[in-house]
């Protein structure tokens, strides 16, 4: 069926691991002057350390405080780990298109676990973890940023108290703070992590046996990609979703695709099924739903979201403003409710994605220090789902164009379609388009295929821009490729007038 409108961050440089005495500066970056503003930094994740960064080069004295390690629990225990973890569960999902093409050897699901050494995959992404973590290290010695290990808290608005391992102390005057603590796993008072059977997603990585049967509490981006991930492994998973759908908060269209695909692998999806407990058994776990239902496992994750790290930090005795939720309030350049206080990254609640993490302390750092800045523009972010297949978005979703009246049109191409697609073997998916209907600039759009988060460049870029679909759909494209898919879709949208468009 012919597709018909419907009227409706950088990545650290990698450094080798060279002593700090022999690292030479950076080209361009100035010499420290202790007569500069001295900027420090509490946490040293993708806000902090892109914070850094700036602030070096824009000539300012810095000071990091990191308890954990530097890239934070972005790099350590969070995004790095999870996406390593999800590439290799990759090799299976691509696996899965071996018999028609002609490949034999494909693993059935009930025997990967088999061929899964647990222990190995872990180890390799703990291991991808902290080379990551010490290349940043290194990054940052060489522009020249002080490094303390400890836990940052605030003594008032301009000093930073901080405590190391042996509960020692230091003060740490500043004419600029940067808050960018991040946020740990949100637990449940009836299902209390014991790093064995009950889990978070930080403590995925301490398991050296892949588990039998996995329960994964919470059906939002974390629950989904690691439900997505152990399936593929080669462990019967169980998806317990609050919700009439997984990832409730994405693109309707997405969702569902996601949920069918899921469903036929073998996962079982309960929906509109609230955990009310989880406890170990005898060899196992048991969790509870609020139905009186009992779902029993191997292990269970608990992947209910997350909360902000701003507990005993001094922050609202220094009369930095906290929403009821503890997270920080900023504006679109960052700034705290206290001046000299700047605050980026899941603290705030704004995104919880290291790209946005990164772009607020590079924001704040250009503010604080008089370099020309611009304000956060949330609608030019592109973000991914890391399960197979991938969900990327950028620009306006359709809810939100819905919620707001916006006149819209928009057009869907199944990704079977696409010649490329037909090659590889791949059906499910495809690529959507939002544009204005008089004007024809592109206003978002949505990507679900293998490697959607590369596909939605030239999306991003269009909606940054403000292109419109004739832009996209005159420039070439490979063929056959996936992205032909983003122009062929733009194209479909050329020339539809305003009364065809969504009120």
């Amino acid at each position: 069926m012919a597709p018909v409108p419907t009227v409706n961050t950088p990545s650290p440089d990698t450094t080798p691991d060279t002593p700090a005495s022999t690292i030479a500066p950076t080209p361009g970056v100035p010499e420290t002057d202790p007569r500069s503003p001295h900027v420090v930094v509490v946490g040293g994740g993708p806000g902090g350390y892109e914070a850094a960064l700036v602030a070096r080069r824009l000539g300012a004295r810095v000071t990091v405080v990191e308890r954990q390690g530097l890239g934070g629990a972005a790099v350590l225990t969070d995004v790095v780990p999870s996406k390593t973890l999800i590439a290799t569960a990759e090799w299976f999902t691509t696996a899965e298109q071996g018999p028609e093409l002609g490949v034999r050897g494909e693993a059935p699901a009930g025997e990967r676990r088999d061929l899964v050494d647990l222990k190995a995959v872990n180890a390799r992404v703990l291991a991808l973890a902290d080379a990551q973590s010490r290349d940043i290290h290194a990054r940052l010695e060489r522009e020249g940023v002080d490094i303390v290990a400890g836990t940052g808290r605030l003594d008032g608005p301009s000093r930073v108290v901080v405590e190391d391992a042996s509960g020692a102390t230091t003060s740490l005057d500043a004419d600029t703070v940067l808050l960018a603590v991040g946020a740990t796993p949100r637990t449940l008072p009836t299902a209390v992590p014991d790093g064995e059977r009950i889990l978070t997603w930080t403590q995925l990585y301490r398991l050296t046996e892949l588990p039998e049967r996995l329960i994964v509490v919470g059906s939002g981006v974390t629950g989904a990609e690691f439900a997505g991930a152990y399936q593929a492994l080669g462990s019967q998973v169980v998806l317990v979703s609050s919700r009439d759908r997984v990832l409730p908060g994405e693109d309707m269209d997405a969702a569902e695709l996601l949920e069918g695909v899921f469903r036929a692998r073998g996962m079982t999806v309960m929906s509109r099924s609230r955990a009310a407990s989880a406890e170990r058994t005898a060899d196992g776990v048991a969790v509870t739903l609020a139905d009186g239902r009992v779902v029993e496992g191997s292990h269970v994750l608990i992947a209910v979201g997350a909360v902000p790290s701003t507990a005993g930090l001094g922050l609202e005795e220094a009369g930095v403003r906290l929403a009821a939720s503890g997270h920080v309030e900023v504006d679109r350049v960052s700034r705290t409710s206290v001046p000299g206080v700047y605050a980026a990254g899941d603290c705030t609640g704004v995104l919880p994605l290291a790209s946005v993490a990164a772009m607020q302390g590079r924001i704040a750092m250009s503010h604080a220090l008089g370099d020309a800045v611009a304000p956060l523009k949330l609608g030019r972010v592109a973000a991914n789902i890391f399960t197979a297949p991938e969900i990327a978005t950028v620009g306006y979703s359709e809810e939100k164009l819905r919620e707001t009246g916006y006149r819209y049109v928009t057009t869907t191409l199944p990704l079977a379609r696409n010649p490329r697609a037909k090659m590889l073997g791949m059906r499910d998916g495809f690529v959507k388009l939002f544009a204005h209907p008089d004007a024809g600039v592109v206003l978002g759009g949505v990507v679900v295929a293998p490697r959607a988060s590369e596909l939605i460049f030239p999306i991003t870029l269009a909606v940054a821009h403000r292109l419109t679909v004739d832009d996209v759909a005159d420039s070439f494209t490979v063929y056959p490729s996936l992205s032909g898919s983003v122009a062929e879709a733009a194209r479909v949208l050329h020339g539809q007038s305003g009364q065809n468009a969504t009120d």
